[in-house]
């Protein structure tokens, strides 16, 4: 593994221990009525779920994710992914990891938000294209704005870090729909 891999990893790590932690502190705080706690009144749950079904091409996808609002203009969260990508007679492709997300809401029908994601893929092309695995760490950094009603938020988000021939994504812009219970 290389030694900036190996950096952005064991920061990633940090970052997600750090977040928990403090959100298992937050968490023994208890409302007036003890039925809730206050912590659980902010989160919520949602994430995203995604097939992709072609000639001879597979593409199953679920990421789910979880977001805690610290006000009614800033959220942050934690999600995790797994992907299964397979094109018939050519490659088959597990990607696994997880993501750190910022959310800002400068007003109500408005977000913001920031992602980073670092997922593994390891790959397996057929014989007949060599037959040989490449396996590879993949960072993203998305910069991303919505159009938010309720739950859900449409928009279009940005890697700032793509590299055209290098990475999991075809393109740097990547259209999005985030729910959130």
């Amino acid at each position: 593994m290389k030694k900036n891999t190996t950096k952005t990893l064991t920061s990633f790590l940090l970052f997600v221990f750090l977040f928990c932690t403090s959100f298992s502190v937050q968490a023994q705080v208890s409302s007036e009525n003890n039925t809730k706690s206050f912590f659980w009144d902010k989160v919520q749950f949602g994430g995203a779920f995604g097939l992709g079904i072609g000639n001879n091409y597979t593409n199953i996808t679920v990421a789910p994710s979880a977001i805690y609002n610290f006000n009614r203009y800033f959220a942050a969260g934690l999600g995790i992914q797994y992907s299964y990508v397979k094109q018939k007679n050519f490659y088959e492709s597990n990607l696994y990891g997880g993501s750190a997300l910022a959310l800002f809401h400068p007003i109500e029908q408005i977000q913001i938000s920031a992602e980073l994601e670092q997922l593994r893929v390891n790959t397996e092309y057929n014989s007949f294209y060599g037959g040989y695995r490449h396996d590879f760490w993949n960072t993203a950094l998305f910069l991303g704005a919505g159009f938010r009603t309720n739950n859900v938020t449409i928009g279009v988000r940005y890697n700032v870090l793509h590299k055209d021939d290098d990475g999991v994504y075809a393109d740097a812009f990547m259209p999005f729909i985030r729910v959130y219970f």
